[in-house]
This record gives C-alpha cells, sequence and structure tokens, in this order.
C-alpha cells in the first residue's frame, strides 16, 4: 500500500509580512548600485577626490558586492541566512551612516567596500529565505517573482532617487535613506523571519574565498574597462587572469572536502540550464542600459535628473511581468514556454529599439519596457526553477551563483554590445572631423560645443547619427541572441519537469536541523 506524500506547507500571513520585509534591503542594495549617478559631483566638490579616487568611490561598491556573493551564499548556508540577514544589515546600516558623514574620499571609499560587503550578504539570503518560508510551489514562484521585480526596480530608482535628493538636500542623505529600513529589518526580522542552515555543512573552505575572488574581479574589471575605454591589452590581460582563477577555483570545488560550492549542485536536473539562462537574461537587461541613458542625454540633450526620471517609466510594468509569468505556469503553461516567449519578448523590444531615430523618446521608451518585462518573466522563473531544483539546505549557495551569473552577464553584455557600438560609431563619424570627436559621444559634442556656428551644428548631428547607428547595430545583434536563446530555453526546459519539492530537505524544520 502506497501513501500520498504530504503536501508542502502553504504561507501564511506571517510569511507573506516577512516577504515584505526583506524586500526593502533587497531594494536598497540594487538601488546602491546606481544611488551615486547625479551625487558624484556634489561628492566631487565637496571632498576632492583624486580622479582614481572617483573612480574607486563610483566602483568599489559593485566590485565588493560581485568578489563576495559565492563566499556570504556558502556562509548563510553553515552559520544561518537570517543571522547572515542580520549582521549585513547591521554592516550595511553602520557603512551608509559612516558614508553619510565622510570627511574625505579615502572614508568614503572604505565605508563604499563595507556596503558592498554587506550587500553580499544581504542579497543571496533574502532569495535563499523566501525558498525556506515558501515551500508550496505556486506561492514561492509568486515569491521570487516579487524578489526579480523589486530587484530590478531598485536599479532603475535608485539614479532617480539620487538625482532628487542631491536636488534638495545634500549628497550624504542617499546613503541616509538606508536607515530606516536597515533598522526595520533588525527589529523585526528576529520575530517573522525562520532560521534555516545546512545540518551538515562541513569545514568552511577558506582557501576557496580568495580564489573565488581571483576568478570574479578580474573579469568583471576587465570587462567594464573594455566596455568604457575601449581595447586595451591591461584589460584584456585581466579579464584572461580572471579566467586562470576560475579554473583554479572550479578544480579546487572537484577536489575539496568540503568545498564552497559543492558540484552536487551543477548535477540537479535543470540547475545548470537556469544559471546559463540567467546570465543570458542579464546580458539582455545590462545591455540596452549602456545605450539608453547616452541616448536620452546626449542625443535628445536632456539633462540628468530629467533623463533620470524619464528613464524610469519603463520600470512601471515590471512587477506585472514576473507576476504575469507565474500566473502562467500556475494555471498549466509549460515554464520552457514561458521562458521562451520571455527572451522572445526581450528581442523585440530590441527590434524596437533598433528602429528608434535621433528623436524617438516614446519608441525607445516603449523599447525598454517591453525589453525589462521580458527580462524580469525570464529571471523570475530560471530563480525559481533554480531553487527548485537545488536542495533548501544549499539555497544560499544556490542564490550566489544566480547572483554571481547576473554580475558577469551585465559585464559581458556592456563589454560586448558597447564594442559594436563604439567601431560602428567609429566608423560612421566623418572622417573630417576632430581626433577627439573619432572616442566617443560626449568627445564629439564637447568639440562641437567650441565650434562655431554651423560647424559645431553639423558635428553634433553627425555624432548622434553615428551613435545612434552603433545603438542599432547592437540592438539587431542582441535581437539574433535572444531569439537563439528563446529557442534553446524552450528546448531545454521542455525535458525539465517541475519539481515540487526539492529532496528530502523541504521536510526539515523551519530551523533547518
Amino acid at each position: 500500500m502506497t501513501t500520498n506524500p504530504t503536501p508542502p506547507a502553504r504561507a501564511g500571513r506571517r510569511e507573506w509580512t516577512a516577504l515584505g520585509v526583506l524586500m526593502l534591503p533587497l531594494l536598497l542594495v540594487s538601488m546602491d548600485v546606481s544611488v551615486l549617478y547625479f551625487a558624484i559631483p556634489a561628492i566631487s566638490a565637496d571632498l576632492e577626490p583624486s580622479a582614481t579616487q572617483q573612480l574607486w568611490i563610483f566602483d568599489i561598491y559593485g566590485f565588493v558586492l560581485a568578489g563576495l556573493l559565492m563566499t556570504m551564499g556558502s556562509l548563510g548556508d553553515r552559520i544561518g541566512r537570517r543571522r547572515l540577514l542580520l549582521f549585513g544589515a547591521a554592516a550595511f546600516g553602520t557603512a551608509s551612516l559612516v558614508a553619510a558623514y565622510a570627511n574625505s574620499a579615502e572614508t568614503l571609499i572604505a565605508a563604499r567596500a563595507v556596503l558592498g560587503i554587506g550587500g553580499a550578504t544581504l542579497m543571496p539570503s533574502t532569495m535563499a529565505l523566501v525558498r525556506t518560508m515558501f515551500t508550496d510551489p505556486a506561492q514561492r514562484t509568486k515569491a521570487i517573482g516579487v524578489w526579480s521585480g523589486v530587484m530590478t526596480a531598485g536599479i532603475a530608482l535608485g539614479s532617480v532617487m539620487s538625482g532628487v535628493l542631491v536636488e534638495h538636500f545634500w549628497w550624504g542623505s542617499v546613503f541616509l535613506v538606508n536607515l530606516p529600513a536597515m533598522a526595520l529589518l533588525l527589529i523585526l526580522g528576529p520575530f517573522l523571519l525562520p532560521e534555516s542552515r545546512n545540518p551538515r555543512p562541513g569545514r568552511f573552505d577558506l582557501l576557496s574565498v580568495p580564489l573565488s575572488m581571483a576568478a570574479v574581479l578580474p573579469v568583471i574589471y576587465g570587462l567594464k574597462e573594455l566596455a568604457s575605454q575601449g581595447w586595451d591589452v591591461r584589460y584584456a590581460m585581466s579579464v584572461t587572469a580572471g579566467l586562470l582563477f576560475a579554473a583554479l577555483f572550479v578544480h579546487r570545488q572537484r577536489t575539496a572536502v568540503s568545498p564552497l560550492i559543492s558540484p552536487e549542485l551543477f548535477r540537479a536536473r535543470g540547475f545548470t540550464p537556469a544559471v546559463v539562462l540567467n546570465l543570458v537574461a542579464a546580458f539582455g537587461m545590462m545591455g540596452s542600459a549602456y545605450f539608453t541613458t547616452q541616448y536620452i542625454q546626449s542625443v535628445l540633450d536632456m539633462g540628468p535628473l530629467e533623463a533620470a526620471l524619464w528613464s524610469l517609466l519603463p520600470s512601471v510594468p515590471i512587477g506585472l511581468a514576473a507576476v504575469a509569468g507565474a500566473q502562467l505556469v500556475q494555471r498549466g503553461v509549460p515554464r520552457a514556454y514561458v521562458v521562451g516567449g520571455g527572451f522572445a519578448v526581450t528581442a523585440c523590444g530590441y527590434v524596437l529599439l533598433a528602429l528608434a531615430g535621433t528623436d524617438s523618446l516614446w519608441l525607445l521608451l516603449a523599447a525598454c519596457a517591453v525589453l525589462a518585462c521580458g527580462v524580469v518573466a525570464v529571471m523570475s522563473q530560471v530563480a525559481d526553477l533554480a531553487l527548485s531544483a537545488a536542495p533548501v539546505e544549499k539555497a544560499g549557495t544556490a542564490s550566489s551563483l544566480l547572483e554571481t551569473g547576473t554580475e558577469f552577464g551585465g559585464a559581458l553584455s556592456m563589454a560586448f554590445l558597447g564594442s559594436i557600438g563604439t567601431a560602428v560609431y567609429r566608423h560612421e563619424i566623418p572622417a573630417s572631423a576632430p581626433a577627439p570627436a573619432h572616442e566617443t559621444l560626449g568627445g564629439a559634442l564637447a568639440v562641437a560645443d567650441r565650434l562655431p556656428g554651423r560647424a559645431g551644428d553639423a558635428l553634433a548631428t553627425a555624432a548622434r547619427e553615428a551613435f545612434t547607428s552603433g545603438m542599432h547595430a547592437a540592438a539587431i545583434t542582441s535581437a539574433v541572441l535572444l531569439v537563439g536563446a528563446a529557442v534553446a530555453a524552450t528546448v531545454t526546459l521542455r525535458r525539465i519537469p517541475v519539481q515540487h519539492n526539492a529532496g528530502r530537505a523541504d521536510q526539515l524544520s523551519p530551523s533547518g536541523v
């Protein structure tokens, strides 16, 4: 006689309230990626950093965050995700206070580094706790859809909030907004959030920590610099060095008794495709941002705050896209078709982008909205697939791998598509234009401002048209790649059934022990 397995417990009001509390730090961590966009000029005037210090003020947060994600995800599985989350919230809040009142560039750089450490603890912990609290597949799909929508919207919201706060207060206010949310998390977290961890974590592999950072940081740094500065052997060597360390890191994980990232995760059916498809979705998301921000400011000639406010408009339907994707899966539409359709929608967004002229604001905004909806639908579904495939005791590690893939996908997109756009721009700009005009659109516009009358107007018009042509080429390339991703996702995921339980770990108590 066989017995039916006990269905997973459904989440109640307590869990949904806890999800709302978790979304606050997630929103702020994602906002901090872009919150300095409009604060940098005020910071430069006040602290007078050198050019190198200014770059570190801006970039150190993202570099530390990306470098520590895998470490913190694995650490949370060992010591407890709630414990790590609360530690990260305390560090994030303290660093925010120090950054707000920093009186030197060195202090601000150090505070931003600690913010990156805090962010690296918060992001995988929030997703892992969602996996723990929502064991019912339908509810988990909805919760992860909310998670994905909040994270994506936070990046768009950060630059706008930065502009508004700097306009009415002082630059330190962009950090002080973090404090109420972190305080709320520290107060309510111990009561609302369950503790969960791996009951048999093994020893923590300290050697893997520097290896993981040596693998991640040089690659992301090199790709970002190639995108912004163009080809340089130093940046290519940085990427190559990172890939060599990545090979050593993988070897360490395959041979260590207690690895930082268990190879068993990649043997779980559906996990590896989910991580790869998440990276491709991040590629699609960040590629458009590289061009659209410059287009709105330099082609349409908008001020920074006005450009940021217009840029916020396409993020309005993002939350609806994540929920719609979850509803389709729950109503019986195969996840393969939802993910494949999401990539197809993203490709359509790039097609619209390829149709934008030098004065097509509304078409550009429509393209960005369509593109963002497709990306969020994909990312929410593949995140759900990855977390469903992974044992719940390894949820933190699984989450950190997804988020590290997002960082890689974004950096790769900016380098690859940026190179295409730059090559087309340099080909289209008139050969008679001054040398600075051949490098970037910003350089061309700066030269045009110094030229008299029609000569300046002609150069500015030619540069804007050349940039738009470069954007078109990158958009068409992206559309083709994403159509390929749509086909690959549909074929691959059709072979993977939806997993309603991820092994015995779902039957653990809320504490995970």
